[in-house]
């Protein structure tokens, strides 16, 4: 009996001395980097280290693995990040006496039940013969409860798909969202005692978690989230659309001149290669964008060529195209009027946030991306005749209110001869270089590339960058179906909340998207589906962009 306690120990110790797993490393790294690598988490890393090896303050470990966190008392703030749903074995852990300013509490690691334990921190040092003892013979206990349990749980047929449930919690820990794996039957503890503050987030359907306070709403998770059926979706996608025209405005160019103050320099909103945008303000509180077209651009300054392109764009309607409202065409202006969104561009809010602003979250960009494919998708498969963009970029995706994207500038191709002028370095498909030689096929090499902004915050071209990472496609993609080397790329601004399976699976798309050759690009309707596949598979909820419909009204 004494042979075996001691064989024990010496297996207990050999586990003590494990090298910790890599993807609990990786985790751990992360979550020191969003908490703002505090100083009181003594021994943390933001890259490589051993947890387990004792130096880390809160941390505790079984063999190779993270059982338990303690970062109570801390004075920490930040955000606890997505990456903590690597670590499978983890099954407490406490955080009370911080200033949380995190969206989300933090992903469970598969598991359905939460509750309060108190979690220690990591005691290095010897051990006693005794307590040796007594931990081995703990151990053998433990040993003979597995094999039973694992008897019973063979036993047991597993549910194929995920479930989610809400709990109630104490009215001092956050309500969280919990998810039991396929086949997993641990529990993790969550305390974050009574200083978490929950804040709603851009898009308060985070993946997975949800921070949210103790007088939330007690409906069950699988009341809110959509299904959303493929079939249902490709058969309404596909059902013959009826057609209706509105007839655009004709607004009095004295009428826009004061709208917009005479077209003031205050009240520019962009410029490109056909011409200005301007902001338009009524009295009524109305606020327009007045697209004030080159004239030159029509055959002898006539406005018949305006007329046509009214007739046309006028038809074309979609929740995530910005609506034609009207137009002037007077004494040799021409001008289209549309909708104007508060919140710009996602080109400003990628590349030109300052660090006050509120960088988009994951499911936010998920959702920008859903939603313009689903744009690009009606002009090239809905309209007749089909719609070749021609200037697909951040800055012609406007986002309203609730951050939904507009697309904008459709329509207008017949003045882009030679889209290297409009698009600008990073967008063009390799075979457009050749005005004849475009296709809706190089439409979706553009929206792969404003997909790689979403993923990774950069611009498609920097000339300010090492000559190697100047053109965007050119520096992400060999690394976009390496997991490893996503995580490096994607945008800092993320902090590491991000869902890594959604984030593989959105590079996936990335890929097939700026591929060289036209021929192996899909069509936008691949790329829809494609995306919404990466949705479900990732149970994200994305408010009405999950509704198995979508209602065209031309």
């Amino acid at each position: 009996m004494m042979r075996l306690l001691i064989t024990s120990l010496a297996i207990i110790v050999t586990l003590a001395h494990a090298k910790t797993e890599k993807q609990e490393v990786s985790a751990l790294n992360v979550m020191f980097t969003s908490l703002n690598s505090p100083p009181k988490l003594k021994g943390w890393k933001s890259s490589g280290g051993d947890p387990c090896d004792g130096s880390w303050e809160g941390v505790k470990c079984k063999g190779s693995s993270v059982t338990e966190l303690d970062f109570s008392d801390n004075e920490l703030d930040g955000n606890v990040p997505y990456s903590l749903s690597q670590m499978n074995k983890l099954k407490s852990m406490t955080g009370g006496g911080n200033d949380w300013s995190t969206e989300t509490a933090p992903p469970p690691p598969p598991g359905v039940k939460y509750g309060r334990k108190s979690g220690g921190s990591n005691q290095g040092g010897g051990m006693s013969i005794g307590t040796g003892l007594m931990i081995a013979g703990a151990s053998l206990g433990v040993l003979v409860l597995i094999i039973v349990l694992i008897g019973l749980v063979s036993k047991k047929k597993s549910s194929p798909n995920p479930h989610f449930i809400d709990e109630d919690i104490s009215q001092h820990t956050p309500r969280l969202r919990s998810m039991r794996s396929h086949g997993s039957s641990q529990e993790l503890r969550i305390d974050f005692g009574n200083d978490y503050k929950g804040r709603k987030s851009l898009d308060s359907d985070d993946e997975n978690v949800q921070g949210v306070g103790s007088k939330g709403l007690k409906h069950s998770v699988s009341s809110r989230v959509m299904s959303f059926n493929d079939t249902e979706f490709a058969n309404k996608l596909n059902a013959k659309r009826t057609t209706s025209t509105r007839a655009a405005t004709e607004f009095e160019l004295s009428d826009l001149q004061t709208a917009t103050a005479n077209f003031a320099p205050g009240n520019l909103l962009g410029e490109g290669s056909i011409g200005r945008v301007y902001r338009a303000k009524y009295p009524d509180g109305r606020t327009l964008a007045v697209k004030k077209i080159d004239s030159t651009l029509f055959d002898s300054g006539k406005s018949e060529g305006l007329t046509a392109i009214v007739m046309s764009v006028s038809k074309i309607r979609h929740q995530n195209i910005a609506e034609l409202v009207g137009y002037c065409s007077e004494q040799g202006h021409n001008m289209l009027v549309y909708e104007c969104f508060r919140n710009g561009s996602l080109h400003e809010f990628l590349h030109l946030s300052d660090c006050f602003s509120k960088p988009l979250t994951w499911n936010t960009r998920v959702r920008i991306a859903l939603g313009t494919a689903r744009a690009v998708e009606y002009l090239h498969e809905a309209c007749s005749p089909s719609v070749m963009h021609k200037n697909i970029k951040s800055s012609n995706i406007l986002l309203d209110a609730d951050l939904n994207p507009r697309l904008s500038d459709y329509g207008l191709s017949k003045f882009y001869t030679r889209t290297s002028q409009n698009l600008g370095e990073g967008y063009n498909a390799p075979e457009a270089k050749n005005p004849d030689a475009y296709t809706p096929k190089s439409d979706v090499y553009s929206f792969g590339v404003v997909m790689l902004e979403l993923l990774t915050g950069r611009v498609p071209f920097d000339g300010e960058k090492p000559r190697p990472e100047r053109s965007l496609v050119r520096w992400a993609t060999p690394q976009l179906h390496d997991i490893d080397a996503l995580s490096n790329i994607a945008d800092p601004a993320l902090h590491g909340l991000y869902p890594p399976k959604s984030l593989s699976r959105f590079a996936d798309i990335i890929a097939l998207c700026v591929q060289v050759e036209p021929e192996f690009r899909p069509p936008m309707s691949e790329v829809v589906q494609a995306l919404v596949r990466m949705v479900q598979r990732s149970s994200m909820k994305l408010k009405d962009d999950l509704r198995a419909h979508d209602e065209y009204d031309f």
